[in-house]
């Protein structure tokens, strides 16, 4: 039996998650898109094939719906789709800061919800998505959507109460990469090198030791030991990293980060 699945919100995020359904091998057929503008409505139908409505007609007769919209706007979507979205629906937020509480009590008592935290990688199919069941979703249907999301990368399963952390590590963390590599490649430059030389080697560095790190057994502090040889030239970047306090600036950045997300959310 095939799943229909209703993408509400036709952004970039919604684009992606609709990219990576079909690449995963979703009948586009099962697939529909809500989108308010009409020169994206157009796009989407023209670069996809698939269906585009608004968010009634779009989550009548979906198994999931996806809300993928900017989370100021979650409030009116949700007064919309809920006289229409089936009572055994399950809904999967991945607006930020959208508690599953202000979800379930929009919509009709029973219906399956679930919080997700997405990040930008899913672009690329490398997206870490962290999901939260609500009061009525059974395993069953978490995983349901856990089998969705890892279509855009992998996904890790954690209570509401984590969800600030979620934000904080894999939400914002892009941009802390974003800015590591800021860094090397202007310290190349200052080294000697052109732009795109840096480039080029502070990016391919960063995705070579992300994909050692994953795919090894040793955490990220022996896998730094090991390429860290006493007096030389990676022991004289470390202390000097330890010394401008690096490693305890980014660990507050973290924690800031989560303050912010559970102010933003309203979390206690």
């Amino acid at each position: 039996m095939s799943t229909r699945i209703a993408i509400l919100g036709g952004g970039v995020m919604g684009e992606t998650l609709l990219s990576a359904l079909i690449d995963a091998g979703h009948d586009v057929a099962d697939l529909v898109v809500s989108e308010k503008l009409e020169a994206r409505a157009d796009e989407l139908r023209e670069k996809h094939d698939v269906e585009v409505t608004d968010n009634a007609e779009a989550v009548d007769g979906a198994d999931v719906v996806l809300v993928v919209v900017k989370p100021q706007d979650v409030p009116a979507l949700l007064e919309e789709i809920a006289p229409a979205v089936d009572a055994d629906a399950t809904v999967v937020s991945l607006a930020a800061g959208i508690r599953i509480a202000t979800i379930e009590s929009a919509l009709p008592a029973g219906i399956a919800v679930v919080r997700a935290m997405p990040n930008t990688p899913a672009l690329v199919g490398e997206g870490m998505f962290g999901i939260s069941p609500g009061t009525s979703c059974s395993d069953e249907r978490l995983d349901e959507v856990r089998q969705l999301l890892k279509t855009g990368g992998k996904v890790a399963i954690v209570d509401e109460s984590g969800q600030d952390a979620v934000t904080a590590v894999s939400g914002s963390g892009p941009a802390y990469v974003f800015y590591l590599a800021e860094a090397m490649i202007d310290g190349g430059i200052e080294a000697g090198l052109d732009p795109e030389t840096a480039r080029t080697l502070a990016t391919q560095t960063l995705v070579g030791a992300a994909k050692l790190l994953a795919t090894s057994d040793d955490d990220a502090a022996e896998l730094r030991r090991r390429v860290t040889s006493p007096n030389g030239t990676t022991a004289a970047a470390i202390e000097t990293f330890d010394e401008r306090g690096v490693h305890d600036a980014l660990v507050a950045g973290v924690l800031a980060a989560a303050r912010r997300s559970a102010e933003l959310s309203g979390s206690p």
